[in-house]
């Protein structure tokens, strides 16, 4: 069974509405999906800053040909970390691993962007998906436009990306494939674990229509419709309520389909 390893740190969301907190959950860019892995019935594990200990020799001695990698946010770019991080993921790739990042770039970091750019090149080199938003390519390149980010900042290393837009259309943009996804508007409650859960339902359509990284470039119109479509139900279920992972009641319907 391939299993899916996530690279990021967890950390608590703090919720306010109307300048007072209103919930408090356990959250994190890549941890967020990592659960809703999991309620599908995913074998899933997390790499935080712990992972370099026994726990991350079992992970790195247990890794087979296209498990995915899920790595993201500032996490794997942090220079502190950085070493680690890129050991990690030339052994997933010399194991032959899918590699998903989600670029999660934060205004906070902007200031950085410079200092940052060969280890988010380098990540870019890793990937067999490149995830990111329009406020990500602007906050890291200064470039709003989903093409133009692929065309110069992207495609030299690798070959398929997903821009996601806010509640905007969606891009696909491959070797074979450029499509626009428009996004089902709805009333939203929170849309803090919105990216982390598109990721997570990417990942798991990848899975459940056996899409290697080897099949990226040759992948049907139809498979790409069915795995972006698994991104959306699972972004728009987190967006319904003040959790970052999805309902037990979407995990369940999803197994039973």
């Amino acid at each position: 069974m391939r299993k899916i390893i996530g690279i990021g740190e967890p950390i608590m969301d703090i919720i306010f509405k109307d300048g007072q907190p209103t919930a408090a959950v356990p959250g994190g860019s890549v941890f967020n999906g990592a659960i809703s892995l999991g309620r599908l019935g995913q074998k899933v594990s997390m790499i935080t800053e712990t992972g370099n200990d026994k726990v991350g020799e079992i992970i790195k001695n247990f890794m087979n040909k296209d498990d995915i990698v899920m790595m993201g946010s500032y996490f794997v770019l942090n220079p502190v970390l950085r070493t680690k991080v890129k050991e990690f993921l030339e052994y997933a790739r010399q194991q032959g691993a899918f590699i998903y990042y989600d670029i999660n770039f934060r205004p906070t970091h902007k200031d950085e962007a410079i200092k940052l750019y060969p280890n988010i090149l380098e990540n870019f080199e890793y990937a067999d998906i490149v995830r990111g938003s329009t406020e990500d390519f602007m906050n890291m390149f200064d470039i709003s436009d989903p093409i133009e980010a692929y065309e110069s900042k992207v495609c030299f290393h690798c070959k398929t990306m997903i821009c996601t837009d806010a509640d905007g259309d969606i891009q696909l943009i491959t070797p074979s494939l450029r499509k626009t996804y428009p996004v089902e508007k709805i009333q939203t409650v929170s849309t803090i674990g919105a990216g982390d859960n598109f990721n997570a339902g990417v990942v798991y359509g990848l899975m459940r229509n056996n899409v290697g990284a080897n099949d990226l470039d040759t992948l049907s119109e139809t498979t790409w419709d069915k795995v972006v479509n698994m991104g959306q139900r699972l972004a728009l279920d987190v967006c319904q309520s003040f959790n970052n992972s999805i309902s037990h009641e979407l995990a369940e319907k999803l197994k039973q389909e």
